[in-house]
């Protein structure tokens, strides 16, 4: 309400007969002379003069509408200017999340900030299975290099002779070097991957947690001056009919007692609309300070969703690297094992054997008489 409206005084009957005014509906005059008119019922006021048909004036001071924004009720204008985007063409946090929205699985309804929080909480759950995912790729790295290491050590096929056991003895030998590898694979994946996704969903549960608090306690706040204000408005309305039953009553019957309580009631009405002031600028001042916080709220959301994104992807990125590499350093403890296969010669390895294991030259011959 302006403050013209504040330290009113009731318009004098016959200038507002002309016309009845509608059930409930009471014509006051601001210090500066100026009519208005106030519904005793809903405390709504206007400096339209309500037609006699039932109903709400067009041009209001104060609607009875009401907007839900993130669990707080602010007076909703009739007519509302059109509102610019704060981060055009961003599709930013910080313009498009101010109303509530129905609770899907509920009858109740949760705000738009809850939304931009829940969805930080499930990112911080899709990195914990993230990092409980690469847990157990590295425990499989482990389990395979310890069977490797194992299998390298088993003497099956170990008296295998000639180039054929040279190139057995290196494929048991690419077993061992490949469990190395994949001990380390396992390794970097824990130090390089597992353990900076969990350290960084720690500080980030920690910021969610501290915005939640700080936009909680500033909500709860403004919930409260908006009470006042609307305690305060109404403590205004019924000095305001106190004040228009006293100046009934000295339309009727003057006297220097009437006169006197008109004076009291003056002053009632105009400590009342003091008090009003006091509550709305109060407000305003809550309601600045939770504006500015919920778009700086929202703004920092936003960007540690961005970090967090980014995060992931580069240390999925480092995971497909270590991969690779691993591969690659297989693929050469592999390499040996190829040229010796190759070089795989059976008429050699038996030329060798025979040198070093032949028996004699003479062969039977037939007994002549």
């Amino acid at each position: 309400m302006c403050a013209d409206c504040l330290h009113a005084l009731p318009c004098p009957s016959a200038e507002c007969s002309v016309d009845p005014l509608p059930p409930h509906w009471r014509c006051y005059m601001s210090p500066q002379g100026r009519r208005y008119y106030v519904n005793t019922t809903s405390n709504e006021t206007t400096w339209e003069r309500p037609s006699s048909v039932p109903g709400t004036p067009k041009a209001s001071i104060r609607h009875k509408n009401s907007l839900p924004i993130n669990c707080v009720t602010f007076p909703s204008p009739a007519c509302m200017s059109e509102q610019q985007l704060l981060k055009p063409s961003e599709w930013s946090y910080c313009d498009y999340f101010w109303a509530d929205k129905k609770d899907p699985q509920g009858n109740g309804c949760i705000t738009g900030f809850e939304i931009l929080l829940q969805k930080q909480l499930k990112g911080k759950q899709m990195q914990k299975e993230m990092a409980e995912f690469i847990r157990e790729r590295i425990k499989i790295e482990e389990d395979y290099a310890k069977n490797l290491s194992k299998l390298s050590q088993i003497s099956l096929a170990g008296q295998e002779e000639g180039t054929l056991g040279e190139a057995w003895d290196q494929l048991k030998k690419s077993l061992s070097d490949e469990a190395e590898v994949h001990l380390k694979f396992s390794s970097k994946l824990q130090s390089e991957v597992e353990k900076p996704l969990l350290s960084f969903r720690e500080n980030f549960k920690k910021d969610i947690k501290r915005f939640d608090h700080h936009i909680a306690d500033l909500r709860k706040q403004l919930v409260g001056r908006y009470a006042a204000v609307e305690k305060a408005r109404k403590a205004l309305a019924d000095r305001q009919k106190e004040l228009e039953l006293k100046t009934q009553q000295l339309e009727i019957k003057l006297s220097n007692k009437i006169e006197e309580d008109i004076k009291k009631a003056r002053r009632k009405s105009t400590q009342a609309g003091d008090d009003l002031m006091r509550c709305v600028d109060l407000y305003n001042q809550s309601q600045s300070k939770w504006f500015e916080e919920i778009v700086t709220t929202s703004l920092e959301l936003e960007r540690l969703e961005v970090e967090r994104v980014e995060m992931i992807r580069q240390h999925l990125c480092q995971y497909t690297t270590l991969r690779h590499e691993t591969d690659m350093f297989n693929q050469s403890t592999m390499e040996p094992v190829d040229q010796l296969l190759q070089c795989v010669d059976p008429a050699r390895d038996r030329e060798l054997w025979v040198q070093e294991n032949k028996t004699g030259e003479v062969r039977p011959v037939d007994v002549e008489i």
